[in-house]
């Protein structure tokens, strides 16, 4: 799961086909609230702020 700026949405896509050899949903975080997980505010791969969720 990579939570994941739209700069790096790509390499998180290609990360996650390379670690689960299928393909991931991509959930986008400003319109989907969840009632459970609090999405992490910046990307996992640089400081700006987390758009979508690759899981």
């Amino acid at each position: 799961m990579y939570c994941v700026c739209k700069e790096h949405i790509e390499l998180a896509i290609d990360k996650f086909v390379d670690d689960y050899e299928d393909a991931p949903d991509i959930v986008d975080l400003v319109e989907t609230k969840f009632s459970d997980w609090e999405a992490p505010a910046t990307c996992d791969m640089c400081s700006s702020i987390a758009a979508y969720l690759v899981v």
